[in-house]
């Protein structure tokens, strides 16, 4: 299994980890961390030794399995993945970052890997996966995307991850409303939502943990005026309530420490809802405030989790919710359960078998 990181999170990373000298320490590390838990199969998280597991884009992690097997310096991300693969003999290849080892890559792995999967659920510019055996993701609207491309798919979910239960036993929650994640032109329909819940930070504790993408922070500049990239700034009140991004088990954290997770999709989802940002709001406890849509099963609206039409309507939500916290906290519990019943790690362990035999 390979997942991948970005350069936010691996800044973070290195300044919690970057003393870790091996290659198993630091991959354990990233384990631990949580980054992605949510993707993590069982086999990998449960540690068993056949089921083999790195981050392909982190050139620390992996210079340090290339000094440590012998490999040549100077080898590329990509040889050294394919090293390991041919190392490990695997036979089914998982890959949760197929925009960095697209068909390129899937057509000189060694033939000993018979089945090739990976996910994708957002915009993927010009990648090819057209050599995976299956493209995957839990959006129908994304993989008829990727089906007018050619490219075999399958519906799989994320699941929860069990590195949130301690942070969902929390009671005491002393953040009323957080939202995390990126701010970026792929996020346009959630920006007045977030703008219009940024102007109750005046009574409530309100907070916004944003990873902002580049273009964002370009139009942000004081020469971004003269650029057309006025739409994606973000307004007073948004900037009002942000700070620094978290991620990994700070992100757990955080999301123990609030009452009511605020969340909206991303542009190209549609209607469909489900991302992985709701998987772990649920996990850890919290109320999950979402835009209206269609849902995975057990995402039931004033049963397991909240939605709103509108960012007026996603005010007044807020508003009800927090005037009758000891109602409106049943659901937020009983969020917990389900995504714990129904999305187990078991269960996507089962589904990931089903799309192996199937294929």
């Amino acid at each position: 299994m390979n997942a991948g990181t970005y350069p936010g999170y691996r800044r973070h990373f290195n300044s919690l980890y970057g003393h870790l000298s091996s290659y198993s320490s630091r991959r354990a590390a990233y384990l631990y961390d949580c980054f992605g838990g949510a993707h993590f199969l069982q086999p990998v998280l449960e540690g068993e030794e056949w089921a083999s597991f790195t981050i392909g884009n982190d050139p620390i992690l992996q210079r340090m399995w290339a000094s440590e097997n012998g490999a040549r310096k100077g080898k590329s991300g990509h040889d050294i993945l394919l090293g390991q693969i041919e190392s490990h003999e695997t036979d089914v290849f998982y890959n949760l970052d197929p925009v960095s080892f697209d068909s390129s890559f899937v057509r000189k792995l060694p033939g000993c890997v018979k089945y090739k999967l990976c996910w994708r659920a957002a915009p993927a510019r010009s990648a090819d996966f057209g050599a995976y055996d299956r493209v995957m993701c839990n959006f129908p609207r994304i993989l008829a995307k990727w089906e007018e491309n050619g490219w075999k798919t399958c519906p799989f979910f994320p699941a929860h991850d069990p590195g949130l239960d301690a942070f969902a036993s929390n009671k005491n929650r002393a953040i009323d409303v957080c939202f995390v994640g990126g701010f970026s032109r792929h996020h346009h329909r959630r920006t007045n939502t977030l703008d219009a819940v940024a102007r109750l930070s005046d009574d409530l504790d309100i907070r916004y943990y944003f990873d902002t993408s580049i273009v964002t922070k370009l139009a942000e500049h004081r020469l971004g005026g003269f650029l057309p990239l006025r739409k994606i700034r973000r307004s007073k009140a948004i900037r009002s309530v942000c700070r620094e991004p978290v991620f990994g088990r700070d992100y757990y954290e955080i999301l123990g420490n609030t009452k009511i997770v605020l969340n909206g999709a991303i542009d190209m989802a549609g209607t469909e809802r489900g991302n992985m940002r709701c998987f772990e709001a649920m996990g850890a406890g919290a109320l999950l405030l979402s835009d209206s849509g269609s849902y995975p099963d057990g995402m039931v609206n004033t049963r397991t989790m909240l939605t709103y039409a509108s960012a007026e309507d996603a005010v007044c939500k807020i508003t009800e919710a927090l005037s009758n916290w000891g109602q409106t906290s049943i659901i937020s519990a009983r969020g917990h359960e389900m995504i714990k019943e129904r999305y187990s790690k078991g269960s996507q362990w089962r589904a990931f078998q089903s799309v192996i035999e199937a294929i």
